[in-house]
């Protein structure tokens, strides 16, 4: 599973034109979800993420959480994070979570962090979406389940 973490001013996401998700501070994650993940993968990267210090203190150091600045996020499916692009120029998503599996993991991700964070907005699974977004940094971090295995 790979969460890559943006920190925002603000960001939406449209489906043929129609703002169906947008916050002002926050984070945008862009989430993937391997063929082997679980949700107790989603569960520690979730964790990660919610409890990430990254936001400007008052002496600008990176100090704060979202919960801290009463952040927002706005949450995006995107299975292109697993392309494997080691042979040829056509990228290959073998690694990517069917579908189906792939969904419910991003929605239990959903579900898991509406229970932390009082504004959480999402993407349309699966969708063609434009997503726009005011990167503050800009400050991005990329959080790979891989990093748990020992």
């Amino acid at each position: 599973m790979k969460f890559v973490i943006q920190r925002v001013n603000n960001a939406s996401v449209s489906v043929e034109g129609n703002t169906i998700g947008a916050i002002d501070k926050g984070f945008m994650v862009l989430i993937g979800i391997g063929k082997e993940d679980t949700k107790k993968e989603a569960d520690r990267l979730v964790d990660k993420m919610l409890k990430m210090r990254i936001f400007d203190d008052a002496e600008g150091k990176t100090n704060l959480s979202l919960a801290d600045v009463n952040g927002s996020l706005l949450l995006i499916s995107q299975f292109t994070l697993y392309a494997d692009c080691r042979k040829g120029n056509r990228p290959s998503f073998t690694n990517a979570a069917p579908p189906q599996d792939a969904e419910d993991l991003y929605e239990y991700i959903i579900s898991k962090c509406k229970e932390h964070v009082p504004n959480v907005q999402t993407g349309s699974f699966g969708a063609d979406m434009t997503v726009n977004l005011s990167n503050s940094g800009p400050f991005t971090i990329v959080l790979d389940s891989a990093i748990f295995e020992s």
